[in-house]
């Protein structure tokens, strides 16, 4: 590996022009093979344009941490997992500015994420800096099922559920599923099967870590 890759995952308010992510997650991976994590919950979210289906198909009010534990007055705020930020968009914004520079995206339509993070940056003066080769692990997935002429068992439109699992990469469980996190770590497990053959048994877990520029 000669550049870095920066695995991502973002879930968001709609799937609208102008969207807005809740939560985001980016696993960096240089060329010597050490990695870092960025995940984040934005704490102060614009949910003026929100679509409703899309924040409960991500689970918003379950899982974000201004509204997952506020059912009853004066709750405090739920945890969160060590190394998860709660933070404003601007500081979000900053770090992903930082952990995305000089890399390529890598993800499931990664195209979707990049177009959130770039609004992002904009509307605090910054430019994203990655590279603009995106890493699409769908696509990765149908050229090695095509390869071993299996593609014909998903038709259009495709599943990425399906395409991983055909892969012999097992998709996120329930729990993690539709989280940034978890479809971050998805997305690298599938890239790293197919471009290097490496499986779930051969990852070494990576320590989330809160790193600011």
């Amino acid at each position: 590996m000669t550049a870095p890759l920066a695995f991502v995952d973002c879930e968001t308010d709609g799937v609208h022009q102008g969207r807005r992510a809740w939560e985001v997650a980016v696993v960096r991976r240089e060329p010597d093979g050490t990695t870092e994590t960025l995940h984040a919950f934005i704490s102060d979210v614009d949910l003026t344009n929100a679509n409703l289906q899309s924040l409960k198909f991500g689970r918003f009010y379950e899982r974000h941490p201004r509204h997952s534990n506020r059912r009853k007055a004066g709750s405090p705020m739920a945890e969160l997992p060590p190394g998860t930020q709660y933070r404003s968009e601007a500081w979000v914004a900053a770090d992903i500015e930082w952990f995305t520079r000089g890399a390529h995206l890598v993800g499931a339509v990664p195209n979707f994420d990049a177009e959130v993070f770039a609004d992002m940056l904009s509307r605090y003066q910054m430019i994203p800096a990655w590279h603009y080769h995106l890493i699409d692990i769908e696509a990765l997935a149908v050229g090695y099922l095509r390869g071993t002429g299996r593609i014909g068992e998903v038709p259009l439109p495709w599943s990425s559920d399906e395409l991983s699992r055909l892969c012999g990469v097992e998709p996120p469980n329930a729990q993690e599923r539709h989280t940034a996190l978890g479809d971050a770590r998805w997305a690298m497990r599938l890239y790293d099967f197919i471009v290097t053959g490496a499986t779930d048994k051969d990852a070494v877990p990576a320590k989330v870590t809160a790193v600011s520029p």
